[in-house]
């Protein structure tokens, strides 16, 4: 078995090359490939073979892909450009002969008003007119997303957002990238779709109450509306792309575009999600 890796100088990569060893896959059949050389290069202490590719340039991908089994195209953090960049790795892999590519889309991409959520739609729509077998990891949430909530609220001791009574079924890194190596490394998950989150969805005072639990402070949900979530934004010095994100993506918690907890994680994984406090400790740390 040979697996290549994308994205494997990022968290999500790197610690799917972790569990691929764990699982006992060689490191001579794991390529671990990133865009950043000097981070390829570290990658080479795990004893992995490595490759330098920009998903803009295929020559790049056909050298790495060329003699793999399968693909981990760990979904790209060009926004506005991943579609593209997409396709030329599913181009690149099909051609190497790559027999199977698992993708990391997201939660409900090809139904949801997520504002994340419409290149990953095109690529699952790409990856299966391309003809080559896959499996799509729908991720929910990370609960990583939130370190720079940690360090705001434990000066404030209020977390602010729009999410309304909207709820998030996050889940960490650790599980996620677990359940790839699991999927990589098993049989019978051709042309699935898993649609996996945290075993449990929280909502803004249920977060507030762990943040409290986390910090050893009385943390406290402030609900805004929208437009006070703007104008708080930019008052903190946000510039007006982050700041459009931000509201929207809350919007879109609000409406419950994160809110479906699916046991496909903790089913892959066989154990329970890693529960939120426990990551936000590790944050803390």
């Amino acid at each position: 078995m040979s697996i290549v890796v994308t994205g494997a100088t990022g968290h999500l990569g790197r610690l799917a090359l972790t569990h691929l060893l764990a699982r006992g896959v060689a490191a001579s059949d794991i390529v671990a490939a990133g865009r950043n050389p000097e981070k390829v290069d570290a990658l080479k202490s795990l004893g992995v073979r490595t490759a330098v590719i920009d998903f803009a340039d295929p020559a790049t991908l056909a050298a790495a892909f060329e003699g793999a089994d399968t693909l981990l195209l760990v979904s790209g953090s060009d926004v506005g450009g991943r579609v593209e960049q997409h396709q030329n790795a599913i181009d690149a892999a099909k051609t190497a002969g790559v027999s199977r590519i698992v993708y990391t889309s997201a939660p409900r991409a090809d139904s949801t008003d997520l504002i994340l959520a419409p290149e990953h739609k095109a690529t699952e729509e790409y990856l299966r007119a391309s003809g080559v077998p896959f499996t799509i990891l729908r991720n929910n949430w990370y609960t990583e997303n939130y370190a720079s909530t940690l360090a705001q609220v434990a000066g404030t001791g209020v977390y602010a957002a729009s999410t309304g009574e909207g709820r998030v079924a996050s889940a960490s890194r650790e599980d996620y990238a677990e359940a790839a190596a699991v999927v990589l490394t098993t049989d019978g998950h051709e042309g699935a779709v898993y649609e996996l989150s945290g075993d449990t969805a929280w909502n803004g005072s249920d977060f507030a109450a762990t943040l409290s639990e986390v910090l050893g402070r009385a943390v406290a949900f402030e609900p805004l509306t929208p437009d006070a979530h703007t104008a708080a934004l930019r008052a903190a010095g946000l510039d007006e792309g982050t700041v459009g994100f931000v509201v929207g993506l809350d919007a879109n918690i609000a409406t419950g575009a994160l809110d479906k907890s699916s046991d496909d994680l903790s089913t892959l994984i066989g154990h329970p999600t890693t529960p939120v406090a426990d990551t936000l400790r590790t944050l803390a740390a």
